[in-house]
């Protein structure tokens, strides 16, 4: 499966001009062979907190552009945008993705909102991973700041070989992105894609690092900080065999670690009281 990774650098709050930039990128992977493509969190409007800006329904003017791209295009595509619900509920940062037909294949809305930014005053949180079939592999998308915690990679590790991160992840941060992506990767024993964006936006500054990595950690393919598109090979037959060969995954305990977080929670409570 030929994986795309478009870094993009995103015109702040202009979704016409990235909407004709990823149009022009997703024409450069097909041509390049790509069978899914991915695209950075909120690609269309860059990662602001104004969701009179972002906010826009299931049949808006995003996921419309990411389903009629699938179609003209004849690939699977995954990205980014805020989805619009009613007047009284927060909207959701959410990953759309779509099969080459441009029907949906999941929508997940990001789990993890970082407050250090104030997200969490502007968006509500997902209730929980949506992994998917993506022709020979079964997938899970997430979103940005959820890369931070592993226990979101470990929900899905049993039933997936792919995991993507499309994320708005500043630079002042760069090496944590790069350090995490390999880190989830050997950890699940999977292919990790994180696609970021370069640029600037909403006062942060964004340096890419976009990268494809193998259940082994290499990293097949990555980017600097422009804009680029990073391809990569992946064959889902090495997910299974380095799993076969490193059974690492069989000799967790789940079950230790919630009694071990339970302990730790009575232990605090009594000292407390």
């Amino acid at each position: 499966m030929r994986v795309v990774a478009a870094q993009m650098d995103l015109v702040w709050h202009d979704r016409a001009a990235n909407h004709a930039r990823a149009r022009e990128l997703a024409e450069d992977a097909r041509r390049q062979d790509a069978e899914l493509l991915v695209f950075p969190e909120m690609f269309a409007t860059g990662f602001s907190m104004d969701t009179s800006v972002t906010a826009e329904p299931l049949d808006g003017p995003t996921p419309t552009f990411l389903r009629t791209l699938a179609r003209d295009l004849e690939m699977a595509v995954v990205g980014g945008f805020v989805l619009a619900r009613s007047p009284d509920a927060r909207p959701l940062n959410v990953a759309l993705a779509v099969d080459r037909r441009g029907e949906h294949l999941a929508l997940y809305a990001k789990m993890h909102l970082i407050a250090l930014l104030g997200e969490d005053g502007s968006y509500e949180r997902g209730e929980g991973p949506v992994p998917f079939d993506l022709g020979p592999v079964r997938a899970a998308a997430f979103v940005c700041y959820d890369l931070r915690f592993p226990e979101l990679f470990r929900a899905v590790v049993d039933v997936c070989g792919l995991v993507m991160v499309i994320a708005s992840w500043p630079a002042t941060r760069q090496l944590h992105w790069d350090l995490l992506l390999q880190a989830r990767a050997v950890e699940g024993q999977c292919f990790v894609v994180g696609v970021n964006r370069v640029g600037e936006g909403g006062g942060y500054i964004f340096a890419g690092g976009s990268a494809i990595i193998d259940p082994l950690g290499q990293v097949l393919a990555s980017a600097g900080n422009e804009e680029r598109l990073v391809i990569a090979d992946l064959n889902p037959a090495e997910v299974t065999e380095v799993r076969a060969t490193l059974p690492f995954l069989r000799d967790r305990r789940p079950q230790l670690f919630r009694d071990a977080a339970e302990r730790a929670a009575a232990n605090t409570s009594k000292r407390a009281s």
